[in-house]
């Protein structure tokens, strides 16, 4: 009887030490999967960042690109009415400088 309560304690703890060393191979398992799951995760999160950014680079050098395109239209225009009203005035200035000529 000595004998097999011996036994059963010692099938018990290699039974026991069995479970623990399983039970630590598993967590280590489990660890080395959610790092890698997380490194997965990061480097993804990652990747949408840089696309976020490209798009947004993209929209900022369309609209810059609008804008001065609406400037240059607005200037081109400024130019015209500024080059028609001196040319209104140039038959004027002509005849005050022949009349200041005359007047010498």
């Amino acid at each position: 009887m000595a004998l097999e309560a011996i036994q059963t304690v010692t099938q018990a703890e290699a039974k026991a030490k069995a479970d623990r060393e399983a039970a630590a191979a598993q967590a280590k398992q489990r660890l080395a999967d959610a790092q890698r799951e997380a490194k997965q995760i990061v480097e993804q999160a990652r990747q949408q960042a840089r696309e976020e950014a490209r798009q947004m680079m993209a929209e900022a050098e369309s609209k810059a690109a609008q804008l001065t395109g609406e400037e240059l239209t607005r200037a081109a225009a400024d130019c015209d009415t500024l080059k028609q009203n001196a040319r209104g005035r140039l038959e004027e200035a002509a005849q005050l400088i022949v009349g200041r000529v005359v007047e010498r």
